[in-house]
């Protein structure tokens, strides 16, 4: 089974909570049937920018899936879960309301990332006001989405300073509770 991100936009699909977790539900049901899962999903606070995690041996049928829900698919890669076991992400009942986009440099090889970010992490001692949760690595090295529980952006750009990791993107997510 392969991790899978798809990422949308579910602006004009669902306008509150409650018809998100309706859709999420109903998108589950549809997953299982192709022996895929959702493994999580994280919305910004409009829904604007969805970001989906499907673990499948086929990616092409977890997007096809979403498709004919009616989710526009604006992006799909093969990642690499970090910081984390799937197995702790499945069960997780975490918070995270941050989610930082890096687009990796060209040179970057997973190898190398895996290096620099096992010996940086350690700085986020140093912004205890923000817990890192795990990352999801494009395996083609074009970018990594880094989920945080924060008080506010100025802190997750603290932290992304302490660990020396750039930010092309920083989107609030939803509450997951």
């Amino acid at each position: 089974m392969g991790l899978h991100l798809i990422e949308s936009s579910l602006a004009g699909i669902v306008s509150t909570k409650e018809e998100l977790d309706q859709k999420v539900e109903a998108l589950q049901a549809k997953l299982a049937e192709s022996d895929s899962s959702l493994i999580e999903l994280q919305v910004s606070k409009d829904f604007s920018r969805s970001f989906f995690i499907v673990e499948s041996e086929n990616q092409n049928a977890a997007t096809e899936t979403l498709k004919e829900a009616g989710i526009p698919v604006d992006l799909v890669k093969d990642v690499r879960l970090v910081g984390k076991d799937l197995e702790d992400v499945k069960k997780s009942t975490e918070v995270v309301n941050y989610l930082v986009e890096w687009n990796l440099p060209e040179d970057l090889t997973m190898d190398a990332y895996l290096d620099r970010k096992k010996t940086n992490s350690v700085h986020y001692e140093e912004v205890p006001e923000v817990a890192f949760s795990r990352t999801y690595v494009c395996e083609d090295m074009t970018k990594c989405l880094c989920f945080y529980d924060a008080p506010d952006e100025e802190a997750v750009k603290r932290a992304r300073q302490a660990v020396k990791a750039p930010i092309d993107a920083i989107t609030e997510i939803q509450s997951n509770k």
